[in-house]
């Protein structure tokens, strides 16, 4: 599979997403056999490679992991390591294969006879990163489409390739890979503090909003793009939200609280007594002939398969969703119900939320830079919070430390993985860097430090001491 990127510098990617393929097919009597090899390939990146070099790389690919499994039965191959490239696996459903093949990044040196030898970096990569974002591929895919057995038995394999093909070719355009780092391992979500009147006031909000429209199935709330409330059960929010704010919101940034005169509000006449609008479904609601078409997601995949209308409706910096079953029909007189309600109502909450919110940030005072930088995640109700990233979208990951530090992050977070029992590490990096990762009850912590002559046993205090101010009501086992 080759996805060829070029223009990223050293250590681009060449590879993405490769062969999704399911290995065994249908015989006329309900029993799976051994298919074409040709067949097997539902979606391959870039589409121009040689159909003969497809079979063969595909072919490759399920040898690696049938070999794999004669020594690891129940844990089939998650990547393999070449002098050239990383190959990710993963089986998201029985029979089908996902493949990743990304490029090592190289370093071009000049050797003493003039002529450019290339190295392969080999070790920069970091397999749990990949691997994660190669699962999240499928997530998404799940998300809008449903899962694969599922496409399998509403048109047999031509749907699913259908569905793949046209999925993939735009999602992959939003995978940058060299942006990846800890964060898309954890795949989390970051909560909006709140004080408890003003929660109380979202909770009565979201219960009028069910009563009033009566059809809503799922609500979930977002100020700031980040999670007040949520209805859908983790890993269904946890994808819906990577996507509302690495797609959607990014797609409608507007001018923070748009005044009447401002563009928005002229090509949306009538609607000046508030600041609400749809992200997704009809733009004017004046105009009689506005398509009423909202997007679908497909959530509890595992039991009761549900396939929900997605509704977002934004009013200045706040966000609600409301997921409605997809057998109801949606009309454009739906929507204005929905605006004409929803709009007046969230407008003046969002100015509840912000007034709040700068209360709280003035009594908190605006401490000076502090000497040190986190990274905190908690399995239980996947909260993330990271003061090391400035910014996170999929095309760019703006960290205030150096890439190097990142990739120490990286290694200790796999080191974690590998026990189940609470611990700490703490390395000294070649800068006058310290870095410490506390893994307690479900819990996660990563603190980059700057301190020149420091010992281990200072160190260790000073992330007692941000534990104690940062998360003090959070156990860390001492």
């Amino acid at each position: 599979a080759q996805i060829s990127m070029h223009g990223i510098g050293a250590g681009a990617w060449e590879r993405a997403l490769g062969p999704i393929q399911h290995t065994q097919d249908w015989d006329r009597t309900g029993q799976w056999t051994p298919i074409q090899e040709e067949k097997k390939i539902l979606f391959y990146h870039p589409n121009e490679v040689e159909k003969n070099e497809k079979i063969r790389n595909v072919g490759l690919c399920e040898a690696i992991v049938q070999f794999t499994r004669t020594f690891s039965p129940s844990k089939p191959a998650k990547s393999l390591h070449t002098q050239k490239n990383r190959q990710f696996f993963n089986e998201p459903e029985e029979n089908f294969w996902m493949v990743m093949v990304v490029r090592n990044p190289i370093i071009e040196r000049h050797h003493k006879d003039g002529k450019p030898v290339i190295e392969y970096q080999e070790e920069e990569l970091l397999d749990k990163v990949y691997s994660s974002v190669l699962q999240q591929c499928y997530s998404m895919y799940k998300l809008f489409n449903g899962t694969f057995h599922k496409a399998m038995d509403d048109g047999g394999i031509k749907v699913l390739k259908e569905r793949l093909e046209k999925f993939f070719h735009r999602y992959l355009q939003t995978l940058h890979l060299q942006s990846c780092d800890l964060l898309d391992v954890f795949c989390g979500i970051s909560f909006f503090p709140l004080d408890k009147m003003t929660y109380l006031k979202i909770q009565s909000f979201i219960n009028k909003m069910e009563e009033s429209l009566n059809i809503v199935k799922y609500t979930a709330f977002l100020y700031n793009d980040q999670l007040i409330w949520s209805g859908l059960e983790q890993d269904d929010m946890r994808i819906l939200y990577k996507y509302l704010t690495t797609s959607l919101f990014p797609r409608h940034m507007e001018p923070e609280l748009a005044g009447r005169d401002s563009p928005i509000r002229a090509e949306m006449p009538g609607n000046l007594q508030h600041y609400g609008r749809f992200l997704t479904g009809p733009f004017n609601l004046n105009d009689p002939e506005a398509k009423c078409r909202f997007p679908k997601i497909f959530v509890n995949t595992d039991d009761t398969y549900e396939e929900l209308h997605l509704i977002v409706y934004k009013a200045m910096s706040a966000a609600v969703c409301f997921m409605i079953d997809a057998s109801n029909p949606l009309t454009l007189d739906f929507c204005r119900k929905l605006d004409s309600i929803v709009g007046p109502q969230l407008t003046v909450l969002a100015s509840d939320i912000c007034e709040q919110y700068n209360i709280n940030k003035r009594s908190s005072g605006s401490e000076k830079e502090p000497q040190f930088k986190f990274i905190y995640f908690n399995h239980m109700n996947l909260a993330e919070k990271s003061t090391v990233h400035m910014r996170k979208t999929p095309s760019i990951s703006l960290t205030s430390v150096h890439p190097d530090l990142m990739k120490i992050l990286g290694d200790i977070n796999s080191d974690f993985t590998r026990v189940d029992e609470d611990e700490e590490i703490i390395v000294k990096a070649m800068s006058d860097y310290w870095v410490v990762g506390k893994k307690s009850d479900q819990r996660e912590l990563y603190v980059i430090l700057n301190q020149k002559n420091a010992n281990l046993i200072e160190v260790n205090e000073e992330v007692k001491k941000l534990c104690a101010t940062q998360f003090n009501n959070i156990f860390f086992l001492d």
